[in-house]
């Protein structure tokens, strides 16, 4: 069960990294795979858990808040747009308050179910919806 979660999550990334285009939403795309790769290391490295490692979890994650927060949406698009930014919210609220303390707690169970879960669902979401905005 811990493979799968691991390797899903480590197909997701790699998936998402070569996913990025030209453009506004790709370069959001790029700056989403930064803040999800982060946290994984952080995961599923226990030597990665120091003050350094957490600072990049937090600024990779401010990056595509602050990006998101400048973005308008194409024209016909604003429900997309504000779909995506619920549900970044959503992770990013998550990823503070139940993630990252979970793994720096060295919950590592937690975190993966998490991780793999609701998490997975939302950054997969996030991601589908920058391609859709991208188009």
């Amino acid at each position: 069960m811990k493979k799968q979660i691991v390797a899903s999550i480590l197909v997701l990334i790699s998936g998402f990294a070569f996913s990025a285009q030209a453009g506004e939403f790709g370069e959001l795309r790029t700056k989403l795979s930064a803040a999800r790769e982060s946290l994984v290391t952080m995961m599923l490295h226990k030597e990665k858990r120091g003050a350094d490692q957490q600072k990049l979890v937090k600024d990779t994650a401010n990056a595509v808040s602050a990006q998101l927060s400048k973005m308008k949406a194409p024209a016909g698009k604003e429900a997309q747009l504000k779909e995506l930014k619920e549900t970044w919210a959503a992770f990013k609220q998550t990823r503070e308050t139940e993630l990252v303390p979970a793994i720096l707690k060295g919950n590592d169970e937690l975190a993966k179910k998490i991780a793999g879960g609701v998490q997975k669902e939302r950054i997969t979401k996030c991601q589908t919806l920058t391609s859709e905005l991208d188009n």
